[in-house]
């Protein structure tokens, strides 16, 4: 497994991608540089990563939220599931942290920071060259569609002049899943779709990126 259980997360991206969006996302192979790929290595590729709210004091509220010290009003086996696997995503809402995804929220950048980052590594040609490209970011925090909006817009901004673009933006939280086309000549109203994700789906995607690590 890579540090920070990037790997469990990368997973958890490809199995709800599949799930909610079709079967164009059920044979992506875990790899590096984008983290998801085609088996072809040219039709698509997906970056993943984590981004934090800048408001927040997120390492610090991050490190009181690991698994079994914050106060719970959860049912006993999803938190001894917790402690035992050292993953919460998925299984909680949020207030609790598993252990092993710790550092990779812990290391999450702010929302812009990280979009900076990635927007310019996808103009440099440093993920390659793929037929479509998209970025996931996750986001410990829950997000409404203005939250969406304004990182859309935000990422349409930046990579305007670049010749080497992200196609689409995957959003997610807990809760929901939003997906952005960031192609060019679209209507603002039409960008944007939203998936809820249910607690069944949710503890399925769980289950099923964590049996991966085995």
């Amino acid at each position: 497994m890579r540090k920070y259980g990037t790997c469990f997360f990368e997973q958890y991206a490809q199995i709800a991608l599949a799930t909610l969006l079709g079967e164009e996302f059920d044979c992506l192979e875990n790899k590096d540089r984008p983290d998801l790929q085609s088996a072809d290595g040219h039709t698509l590729g997906i970056e993943v990563t984590r981004a934090m709210d800048e408001s927040k004091k997120a390492e610090d509220e991050l490190l009181l939220d690991m698994a079994g010290v914050t106060a719970c009003r959860r049912d006993r086996a999803a938190l001894e599931e917790i402690l035992q696997s050292g993953y919460a995503f998925g299984l909680e809402e949020s207030g609790v942290i598993g252990i092993k995804e710790m550092l990779y929220w812990k290391m999450a950048l702010p929302m812009q920071r990280i979009l900076e980052s990635k927007v310019a590594k996808v103009g440099n040609g440093f993920y390659g060259h793929f037929d479509k490209m998209g970025l996931f970011v996750f986001s410990k925090d829950d997000l409404e569609e203005v939250d969406a909006i304004k990182t859309m817009n935000y990422i349409i901004g930046l990579q305007k002049y670049q010749l080497n673009r992200y196609n689409r933006l995957y959003l997610a939280d807990v809760n929901d899943l939003f997906v952005c086309n960031l192609d060019d000549g679209l209507q603002a109203t039409s960008r944007l779709s939203r998936y809820p994700i249910s607690q069944a789906q949710r503890t399925y995607f769980y289950h099923q990126a964590l049996s991966r690590q085995e």
